[in-house]
Parts: structure tokens; C-alpha cells; sequence
């Protein structure tokens, strides 16, 4: 039993690392310019570039609206624009926050139900590059009639061509690929836990 448990553990540990490895090398290291219009472009809080970014994109005029998911309660549109230094009251006409997210199943979710208010059947996601798989994965469940438009931003220090080399950088893509193995099994266990309750009626 120790021998098999050793074993065990070992194919695990090799098999994330692996993971790992191809997950890191999926991330996308450049975004193609913005060109294609959707109806709303969707801004994930967890960092400033983000929302400056989504500002820009809809300053373009790439989508009707911005909405910004996982706000700070009492956290408004002004403050928002304050702090970006955006300003100007039209652009405030164009931005909804969401106060009500707060981990990227929140996001997909309280989105999901904004989209559905605006009868919007388009997105651009903005997130930061090692955020947007899982952020796809999440929001691809919970909006699977809704075209959605990856827009990976990137993090000044998040070095992802050598991610390995940074301590910084690593625990971050290792979390997050641990994040995403997470959502993958809590997807499956609801799946397997529905058709053993179907099979036992």
C-alpha cells in the first residue's frame, strides 16, 4: 500500500507539472488589435490595466456599453472614472458596475444577468492573459448562446515569456492553473453527482 501510494502521488505531481507546462505555454503572449464590434465589452476587476483598457475600447467605439464586474460596494461610476482619469459624462452614460462578483464564477454569473437585461448577445472579456482561461471556461458555461471575445490584457510585472525564471510570476501561473483543475472538477463532480441521483431516481 505504500509502494502504490507513492506511485500514486508521484503520477500526480508529474501529471500537474506537465499540465502546468502546456497550460503556461496556451497563455497568449500578444493580443491582435481590436477590430471586431460587440455589443458589450466586460471588464473584470483585479487590476488597474484592465479597466483602463475596456475605457479604450469603448471610447473606440467598439461595443454599446462597458460593464465592470466584481466593484467594490460604494464603488461608482464617477470614482471609477476619477481614478482612470477618463472622465466626461457621456462615457459615464455607457458603464454599469456589478457589486455583487466576487471570484470569476461571481463574475460569469452576475454578467450573465446583466447581459440578459440588456438583451446583449455579445462580448468582448477583458481579463489578464493568465486570468483568461479559466475566465473563458466560467463564462462560456454561463453564457453558452453569447459570442465571446477573448481581449487578454498584460500585467507590466507578470513576465509570462519566462514565467518560470520569476518567482512572482510562477506562484501566479501556478495558481491559477490550480484554479482552473478546480473549476474542471467541480463541473465534473456536479455532472457525476446528478446521474448517480438520476440513476437512483
Amino acid at each position: 500500500m505504500r509502494r502504490l501510494t507513492l506511485i500514486v502521488a508521484v503520477l500526480l505531481v508529474v501529471g500537474w507539472a506537465v499540465g502546468l507546462q502546456v497550460f503556461a505555454s496556451s497563455l497568449p503572449d500578444t493580443a491582435d488589435p481590436a477590430t471586431e464590434k460587440t455589443d458589450a465589452i466586460v471588464v473584470l476587476t483585479g487590476g488597474s490595466g484592465r479597466l483602463i483598457e475596456g475605457l479604450d475600447l469603448l471610447k473606440q467605439g467598439l461595443a454599446e456599453k462597458l460593464f465592470v464586474s466584481g466593484v467594490y460596494r460604494g464603488v461608482d461610476v464617477e470614482e471609477l472614472l476619477r481614478v482612470t482619469q477618463a472622465g466626461g459624462e457621456p462615457l459615464a452614460r455607457k458603464i454599469a458596475l456589478g457589486h455583487d462578483a466576487d471570484d470569476t464564477l461571481g463574475n460569469a454569473r452576475e454578467t450573465a444577468k446583466w447581459l440578459g437585461e440588456e438583451s446583449y448577445s455579445s462580448l468582448r472579456l477583458v481579463t489578464a492573459a493568465y486570468h483568461m482561461p479559466r475566465s473563458l471556461f466560467e463564462f462560456r458555461r454561463a453564457l453558452p448562446g453569447v459570442e465571446i471575445v477573448a481581449h487578454p490584457v498584460f500585467p507590466p510585472l507578470v513576465r509570462l515569456d519566462a514565467w518560470w525564471r520569476y518567482p512572482g510570476t510562477m506562484s501566479l501561473v501556478a495558481g491559477e492553473y490550480s484554479k482552473l483543475l478546480m473549476a474542471y472538477s467541480r463541473v465534473w463532480l456536479k455532472g457525476w453527482w446528478r446521474e448517480i441521483s438520476d440513476w437512483l431516481g
